[in-house]
């Protein structure tokens, strides 16, 4: 089962790339998951829980991000 959509997806992050299986933990059994992590261009590995679902809204650097921050998605039109 998939988590719900993340903050990462509500604010339609352009770095945003998907879900990865990642090894049970904490986080996915006390929600009844299945073990799955979000992932992006700025965190390749898992994005952390504070900025899926947390206060954070990654517009500013995070340990980790390798320079990338949050940038909004925009649909081009040709």
């Amino acid at each position: 089962m998939i988590p719900a959509p993340s903050k990462c997806i509500d604010r339609n992050c352009k770095h945003w790339q998907g879900y990865m299986p990642s090894p049970i933990n904490e986080r996915s059994i006390l929600r009844g998951l299945e073990p799955t992590e979000e992932f992006c261009t700025a965190f390749p590995d898992g994005i952390p829980e504070e900025i899926t679902y947390g206060t954070n809204d990654h517009t500013k650097p995070f340990p980790g991000d390798h320079g990338i921050q949050f940038e909004e998605a925009t649909e081009t039109t040709e």
